[in-house]
């Protein structure tokens, strides 16, 4: 065969390869790697969807969650939502193509990002036991429940839709779906249980009903009625732009001059930056954004560095605050101590972000071992790659021996905490599709390790507060049991009552106060989380 066959030979094996194609080998990107992290990533998936969608309704969610077991390695994943519903059109894009979705253009906090999740959870259902997902969904009181099964076309990405229909359904409103997976139960720190425990710490606006497949029921009512703020849409910040984005941008834009490419474009850029930013890149502001060439694109860019710049607005995102950070932990953790930080907005590659940190100390919490450690993005707990994560790496780097936790050299915390981290921003920066752990750019680690400190320095001072007042407690204790020799000895130099000088040396222990103080210091807290406790359980009755 001669190389110019050989070559025809090759460019017939070549073909266009789908998404769905690449993931249905790749699967553990997604986080379908294990029969296990596949449960829970699964119900993650289908949780977050339904989060959002309530959110952007300004519904407060009640999410239902069942698993029920069908066979040694096979369960159901139920999940349903009091959201708004998807109209018939969309439910088979929504739930069968991957890469669909609304929010990847967008700059504003969202769990979802990519269009993937919920889709590849029915691939893996699809892939691993051959039935489709059956989705309900009913869009308010007076319209009619529309089901329907779905599954992918693989190689065109497309969904495949049977046995539509027209169903009774109680709900006023909401979404429906379940799906079979090949999959592992098992409880622990990454399972699906703590994943619902850590969702409604970080959601104390959410009420979950959660039933795993040994049929117990779990419900954490919501301890606040306030919806997080609604996150407004961004353009991005000239800061975070790289030279082929802002080329393909330079080609895309409606603008007819450079000046107005730059304000319409970017946030915080005015007429008066952009005409900086021109000057700075030595470029005309009345130049054609479709003639720029690259070379001229890379003076841009270099304009735009020696541009000061105010940083991104903030309202694209929806931080929790310190008040409910604590609320979520005292619904869910039984400590004595608590405390929180949310950081002033940062920035990195251009784009906005919080963080916020909470520390639950003693009570229930196990005094063996490392501290407990959870992390969250945009709302939602990350289970795996701990070690690979830029919070696991701050929380290690930071001095926790000052606070009052053991630890040795850049090793996780020994002692009674739990460590709560939380990264709100519009583009979090995932090491892989999987959603696992945050990459280490060294802004993101600064913020987090300024968090820690703060919450750290409120640990120090409960920890020392607590201590000075048992030690004082202590001494007392002592002095107290020698008060009769001593009370005998008085008597036998001065003269006086022995049973006088006695109350009167029991006196000066000044006791009760002590006692008093130290009961405060270990109540205060045990009051709040009994009035918490008793408005679930009234939640829970109505």
């Amino acid at each position: 065969m001669t190389e110019e066959l050989k070559a025809y030979e090759l460019a017939r094996k070549q073909r266009e390869i789908s998404v769905a194609e690449f993931f249905e080998k790749n699967r553990h990107l997604l986080g379908f790697d294990n029969k296990r992290k596949a449960l829970l990533t699964a119900v993650k998936e289908a949780v977050d969807n339904s989060l959002d969608a309530c959110e952007e309704a300004k519904i407060l969610p009640e999410v239902i969650v069942e698993l029920v077991q069908m066979g040694e390695e096979r369960f159901r994943v139920i999940v349903e939502d009091n959201g708004p519903g998807i109209v018939k059109a969309q439910i088979p894009k929504v739930f069968g193509k991957l890469l669909y979705g609304s929010k990847f253009h967008h700059l504003q906090q969202k769990r979802g990002q990519q269009g993937i999740g919920i889709s590849a959870a029915v691939l893996y259902a699809q892939l691993t036991t051959g039935k489709p997902a059956r989705v309900t969904s009913k869009i308010g009181p007076g319209e009619p429940a529309q089901y329907m099964e779905i599954s992918i076309d693989i190689q065109g990405n497309k969904p495949d839709t049977a046995n539509e229909k027209v169903v009774e359904w109680k709900k006023e409103r909401g979404t429906k779906i379940e799906m079979e997976v090949e999959a592992s139960y098992q409880k622990g720190l990454q399972s699906v249980d703590e994943y619902i425990k850590e969702t409604a710490i970080i959601n104390p606006h959410v009420t979950i009903i959660y039933t795993n497949p040994k049929a117990e029921q779990s419900i954490y009512s919501r301890s606040t009625d306030q919806l997080p703020a609604e996150p407004k849409e961004i353009k991005p910040h000239p800061y975070g732009v790289e030279i082929g984005i802002l080329m393909r941008l330079l080609d895309s834009t409606q603008s007819r001059s450079l000046q107005s490419f730059l304000t319409s474009e970017f946030s915080r850029v005015g007429d008066g930056t952009a005409k900086e930013i021109c000057q700075n890149a030595g470029l005309l502001p009345n130049m054609k954004p479709g003639e720029i060439t690259r070379q001229q694109a890379e003076k841009l860019m270099e304009g735009i560095e020696k541009t000061k710049i105010i940083s991104p607005p903030t309202d694209c995102l929806s931080p929790i605050g310190e008040s409910l950070i604590e609320r979520g932990m005292k619904s869910v953790i039984n400590a004595e101590f608590y405390c929180s930080t949310s950081r002033p907005t940062s920035v990195y590659r251009g784009n906005p972000f919080v963080i916020e940190c909470g520390v639950a100390f003693g009570g229930e919490i196990p005094a063996d071992g490392a501290v407990t450690i959870l992390r969250f993005a945009n709302r939602v707990p990350l289970l795996y790659q701990q070690g690979a994560c830029a919070m696991t790496e701050s929380i290690t780097k930071t001095g926790w021996k000052a606070y009052g936790l053991s630890q040795s050299q850049n090793a996780i915390p020994v002692g009674p905490a739990v460590i709560l981290v939380h990264m709100a921003s519009v583009w979090v920066p995932f090491t892989s599709e999987a959603k696992e752990a945050l990459a280490h750019y060294p802004e993101i680690i600064k913020e987090i390790k300024l968090a820690l400190q703060e919450c750290g320095r409120k640990l120090g001072m409960y920890i020392n507060r607590k201590t000075r007042v048992t030690r004082q407690l202590e001494r007392a204790n002592l002095f107290e049991r020698y008060i009769p020799e001593l009370a005998d000895s008085l008597a036998g130099i001065t003269d006086a009552d022995r049973e006088d000088l006695a109350k009167k040396l029991a006196a000066m222990l000044h006791k009760p106060e002590i006692k008093a103080q130290l009961a405060h210091e270990e109540n205060k807290e045990y009051d709040e989380k009994k009035k918490l406790k008793l408005k679930r359980d009234e939640d829970a009755e109505e």
